[in-house]
């Protein structure tokens, strides 16, 4: 059973729009007063943070009934962006992309070696964050998952079927829902239980999180067929010549024989790439399973016994996810 009775009940009340800037703040001051030796390496990624979606929903999802958030709330979001940007850092180095954010990668500047470094000091510094949560005891009756390992295994698994050509649709809906969904659900986990809700209703926000984090990758899927890297601001239609498999491609090697056996003899180019994946409608394919687990998020949001304003909050990082806004 979870317990939130936190033994802290006198403390700083902290309203939304403060907790964001507060999460961004600490975030800032450990990439920005790393030790000198890593520090060069750190500042540079402060560019690199992104939209703060995993910290924003988190944030979001620890609002109370009254709209207040707990300290410790802003601590995990903090922890859980840097354990993010540690993955991004790696995966820049398996990927072998120059740019992350419009901005040059960590290991195109400085070296694989250094890059990979850093992204387990990364991993460090966001362990420790986590660690130095106040009132620690009133922690432990938490059964929380072991939502890092399965980011973990997520990623290893897209690497063991790196160049599966007969990768099926449950195959690699099981590994998104590890390289991606995961860290989604532990925001969305972490966030309710500082917002007083009582179990049922945290296996909910759980729900809605790992669904944000499907649609997330999906999304970011489509997208690398349908925008520029100028647009993007990251490569795109790359995806295929790091030997990843995403679900548009396997919808149009699953659709068109010839084009698996093309792939198969002699590999593709971007544009034989692209051409089959219109061909087959593997976007729009696609698009439709995006709608289908965004129509399932709704539902979980309306379910919740929350505000009006919590909810159209969610809405919103919904929709974010699903690039609608």
């Amino acid at each position: 059973m979870i317990n939130n009775n936190r033994s802290d009940d006198i403390m700083k009340v902290i309203r939304y729009e403060e907790a964001i800037n507060l999460v961004k703040d600490k975030i800032d001051q450990n990439l920005s007063n790393s030790p000198f030796i890593i520090r060069k390496y750190t500042k540079h990624l402060i560019s690199s943070k992104g939209k703060f979606i995993r910290a924003n929903s988190l944030i979001i999802c620890a609002e109370d009934k009254q709209g207040n958030i707990h300290p410790n709330a802003i601590t995990l979001a903090a922890a859980i962006e840097i354990l993010h940007l540690a993955t991004l850092v790696h995966d820049d180095v398996i990927d072998n992309a120059d740019l992350r954010r419009g901005d040059i990668t960590l290991w195109k500047k400085y070296g694989k070696r250094t890059a990979v470094i850093c992204g387990d000091y990364l991993l460090c510094v966001s362990l420790k964050l986590a660690a130095s949560v106040t009132n620690k005891l009133d922690y432990l009756s938490i059964d929380f998952p072991d939502y890092m390992s399965k980011l973990c295994l997520g990623e290893l698994n897209q690497h063991i079927n790196n160049g599966n050509l007969d990768l099926s649709v449950y195959q690699y809906l099981k590994i998104i829902s590890g390289k991606t969904a995961a860290l989604f659900e532990a925001s969305f986990f972490a966030g309710a239980y500082f917002s007083g809700s009582n179990e049922k209703e945290i296996n909910k926000y759980r729900r809605l999180g790992f669904l944000l984090g499907m649609i997330f990758q999906l999304t970011d899927d489509c997208i690398d067929f349908e925008k520029t890297e100028a647009v993007a601001m990251k490569p795109v239609q790359s995806d295929y010549e790091q030997g990843v498999i995403t679900l548009p491609l396997i919808h149009a090697l699953h659709e068109i024989a010839s084009f698996k056996d093309k792939a198969v003899h002699s590999g593709l180019s971007r544009s034989e790439i692209k051409n089959a994946v219109d061909k087959s409608g593997g976007l729009v394919f696609t698009r439709m399973l995006v709608q289908k687990y965004y129509s399932k998020a709704l539902r979980v949001i309306e379910d919740l016994e929350i505000t009006e304003t919590k909810k159209e909050k969610l809405i919103s990082i919904l929709n974010k996810v699903s690039r609608l806004s």
